[in-house]
């Protein structure tokens, strides 16, 4: 999971407006997640296509091992959802396709966040906010959650290492205090950090009332414009299937 959260400007591949990684994580909630036009061939083809986008996106980042995973997993499941659902019955369609269902539906739309995470900057992110003229009451928390789940990981991820020192694990000496000696951590790690990334967001003047100035260059490029035509589509054969043009 290291790098999959945490903001990498140096190795982050086909670099894309925020605007551009938000319009695709809404168009994947859309579709893949809410299942909207699924009753439409054409918009079920379209949805798949626009799902393996994260895992390309993720290529061009260098994330060889988790594009790889996703991807495979990803292909791997449709491919079961489509071909072996239908000749299964009883309390294996069931589990089996609640599993596929699931992970078809949502995994696109999660490691689009995560790849969002990884290759935006807080600056980057606010700059686009202010360009669309969403308000402070959104942008501020939705900054803080940039910083939120990389430092989250990392204290996770310190708690695991010194519980194993302690033996503390499953299949160790201590396992009954497993979950009681890494979960109450966490969860008191989680609500500190959340205090102090808000009051850190307000020092620096996010609550202020006066336009703030940034530095970071954001806009649309050729890339921007071909994976907005792509997105995109997915609206344009919704619409078409709707009025009967499209099957």
């Amino acid at each position: 999971m290291d790098g999959l959260f945490t903001a990498d400007i140096e190795n982050r591949g086909l670099v894309l407006d925020p605007r551009t990684k938000l319009f695709v994580i809404i168009t994947l909630v859309i579709f893949a997640l809410g299942g909207t036009g699924s009753d439409i061939a054409a918009v079920r083809y379209g949805t798949a296509a626009v799902s393996i986008l994260p895992a390309v996106l993720l290529l061009t980042a260098k994330q060889y091992g988790k594009a790889a995973v996703f991807g495979i997993l990803f292909v791997a499941v449709k491919a079961a959802q489509l071909l072996l659902l239908p000749y299964i019955t009883g309390a294996a369609l069931s589990i089996l396709g609640i599993c596929c269902m699931v992970f078809v539906r949502l995994m696109p739309g999660l490691i689009m966040g995560a790849y969002m995470l990884s290759s935006t900057t807080v600056s980057e992110f606010i700059a686009a906010m202010h360009r669309m003229h969403i308000p402070q009451q959104i942008t501020i928390p939705l900054s803080v959650m940039f910083r939120f789940f990389p430092t989250v990981l990392e204290e996770f991820t310190s708690i695991n290492t010194a519980m194993k020192m302690r033996d503390i694990r499953i299949g160790g000496k201590y396992a009954g205090r497993f979950i009681e000696y890494r979960l109450v951590p966490l969860m008191v790690c989680s609500v500190n950090i959340g205090s102090e990334l808000s009051a850190a967001a307000l020092t620096r003047g996010l609550g202020t009332k006066v336009r703030r100035t940034n530095i970071c260059r954001i806009g649309f490029h050729v890339q921007d414009i071909a994976v907005l035509i792509l997105t995109a589509g997915l609206y344009i054969l919704w619409i078409l299937g709707m009025i009967g043009v499209v099957i």
